[in-house]
C-alpha cells in the first residue's frame, strides 16, 4: 500500500468507529455515510481494501463503492486537501488517480507608502529640536500622540496613559514601501528609541531606499548621523547581516566611544570579518557625528581619510581603544 494512503487512514482512523485492521491492506468500520445499523450498534460495514496501487472504499449495508481519494473528500475536506497536496508532490496522479493540481496562491504583502503624519518642520518643538542639532527636519516626522499614531498602523501598545509625542523615524525598503518606523523621544524618556516593524522579515534599517549600493556604502550606528554621510545607511538596532543586501563595498561607522565596551567589541568584530571600518583619530574628542559636525569638523573628509580594514585595522583600532 502505498505510504501516503497508509498515513492518512492512520489519521482519518480516529473518526471512524469500531475501526480496525482485519489485515494486511484491509480495515473495517462502521460506514459514515449510512451510519451502518442503528439497531445493533457493533455492526461494521465499512471497508478500505487495496486495488492494485489504489485504496478503495466499500460499505456493504448501504453499497456505497468511493475511491479513498473521494471517501477523504466527503468525511473531512481539510485532510482531503493535505492528502491530495501530499499526493501530488509523490507524483501519484494519472487515470488510476485523478486529483487537481494544487492551487498555490501567494499574496504578496502590501505595505504603506506614507505615515500620515506632518514633517518634524512643522512642529515648533520637534523642528527647534532637529534644526538647534544641525539636522533638516524636513528629513523625519512628528506625532504628538506617538503610541496611539503606532497602534493606528499596527497593534504594539496596550496601554497608552502615558503616550508622549516623538519625532518619528520612518524605514523604507528599496521600493519605498514602509517597512517600520522608529519614535525618537525629544525629552527625558525611559526608552529614547521605539522601533516598530510593520514587516518582521525586513532589515531593522533606515535609508535603504536612497543609496547606490553599486558605490560604497557607509553604515552609521544612528538614523540622525547618516544624514550628514553620503550614500549612507543607520541600523536601527544591533549590528545587522548585510551580507544579502548586494552592497558591495561597505564602511562600518561607529561611535568615538573608546571606552565603550560594547562598541570596542562591535569593532573588533567587524574588523575579524574583514569589513571596513572607520577609526576616528586620537585628537577627536566628540562621541558620535552629529557632535563632530556641531563642533566644525568636516566629518565626510574625515571618513574617507580614516576608513581601514585588514591589519592596518586593526592597529589604528588597537591604539585607539582604551579598556
Amino acid at each position: 500500500m502505498d505510504l501516503v494512503d497508509a498515513k492518512y487512514i492512520g489519521l482519518v482512523s480516529s473518526r471512524l468507529k469500531k475501526f480496525k485492521r482485519v489485515k494486511e491492506n484491509l480495515f473495517n468500520f462502521r460506514c459514515p455515510i449510512c451510519g451502518d445499523s442503528q439497531k445493533q450498534k457493533n455492526k461494521a460495514r465499512g471497508y478500505f481494501y487495496r486495488v492494485k496501487n489504489n485504496v478503495n472504499f466499500k460499505c456493504h449495508n448501504c453499497g456505497a463503492s468511493l475511491s479513498f481519494n473521494n471517501f477523504l473528500k466527503q468525511i473531512d475536506a481539510t485532510l482531503h486537501k493535505q492528502y491530495t497536496l501530499e499526493k501530488f508532490k509523490e507524483g501519484h496522479t494519472g487515470k488510476n488517480f485523478v486529483v487537481q493540481k494544487p492551487k498555490f496562491e501567494f499574496v504578496k504583502p502590501v505595505f504603506k507608502k506614507s505615515l500620515g503624519l506632518p514633517k518634524a518642520s512643522s512642529s515648533p518643538i520637534s523642528s527647534e529640536y532637529l534644526t538647534k542639532r544641525g539636522i533638516d527636519p524636513d528629513k523625519f516626522y512628528f506625532a504628538d500622540k506617538f503610541m496611539e499614531w503606532a497602534n493606528s498602523q499596527k497593534s504594539t501598545f496596550d496601554n497608552i496613559i502615558r503616550d508622549e509625542n516623538r519625532i518619528v523615524i520612518p524605514m523604507y525598503d528599496e521600493d519605498k514601501n514602509l517597512i517600520g518606523f522608529q519614535g525618537r523621544a525629544l525629552g527625558k524618556s525611559f526608552t529614547k528609541y521605539i522601533t516598530v516593524m510593520l514587516n518582521e522579515d525586513a532589515p531593522k534599517v533606515y535609508g535603504l531606499d536612497t543609496i547606490d549600493k553599486t558605490s560604497t556604502v557607509y553604515i552609521t550606528e544612528g538614523p540622525f548621523d547618516s544624514t550628514f554621510i553620503c550614500n549612507s545607511i543607520a541600523m536601527c538596532g544591533a549590528d545587522a547581516d548585510i551580507s544579502n543586501w548586494g552592497i558591495s563595498n561597505p564602511v562600518w561607522i561607529y561611535d568615538n566611544e573608546p571606552r565603550n565596551r560594547e562598541i570596542v567589541n562591535r569593532i573588533s568584530r567587524t574588523i575579524d570579518n574583514g569589513n571596513s571600518i572607520v577609526i576616528w583619530p586620537n585628537n577627536i574628542i566628540e562621541k558620535d557625528i552629529n557632535d563632530m559636525v556641531l563642533s566644525g569638523h568636516d566629518v565626510m573628509s574625515m571618513v574617507k581619510s580614516n576608513t581601514y580594514s585588514g591589519l592596518e585595522a586593526k592597529i589604528k583600532f588597537n591604539n585607539w581603544k582604551k579598556i
